[in-house]
């Protein structure tokens, strides 16, 4: 098992150079994993809504948290939040995953947000790819999943100690 080993990856706040590489991992993430779930709609919204320039600039700003997981200099995962207290998007490549980098990101995202904005919940519209990742993690469901501009969730809420 993993007791005793060392978690191999870096975890730490995105600079702003790394947002296209960032995108771009979710982009192809989104391809392989998640777009058999969504109707052509869906898969639309999405590609709207990580490259939409809004985004970019409050990620610039500061208005929207991105956290990265790396192995070595090599993207492997990444989180954002908006609002600080929404996960916007968390996609790991496909390469690692099971190896513990989603956990690692929402730890690392959660703890800073304890932290530093003394947040003490966040909330996620889950796809249903993720769904299983988030209850594993502690995540609970607040309503039955819906449909919004093609995209299918479930809201849910982690309360953080």
């Amino acid at each position: 098992g993993m007791a005793g080993t060392v978690f191999p990856y870096e975890i730490r706040m995105a600079y702003q150079g790394e947002w296209e590489e960032a995108m771009a991992l979710a982009w192809k993430t989104f391809l392989e994993f998640e777009a058999d779930d969504y109707s052509p709609e869906g898969i639309r919204s999405f590609e709207d809504f990580i490259t939409d320039s809004t985004l970019r600039r409050m990620f610039i700003m500061g208005a929207y948290q991105m956290f990265v997981a790396l192995d070595g200099s090599k993207m492997t995962g990444m989180i954002t939040v908006r609002s600080n207290s929404h996960i916007s998007l968390l996609f790991v490549d496909k390469e690692y995953h099971r190896k513990g980098i989603g956990r690692a990101l929402m730890e690392g995202l959660c703890g800073y947000l304890r932290t530093e904005l003394d947040i003490r919940r966040v909330t996620v519209n889950a796809s249903p790819f993720g769904t299983g990742f988030y209850h594993r993690i502690g995540f609970t469901d607040l309503e039955p999943e819906q449909t919004s501009s093609g995209i299918r969730y479930t809201p849910m809420e982690l309360v953080l100690k």
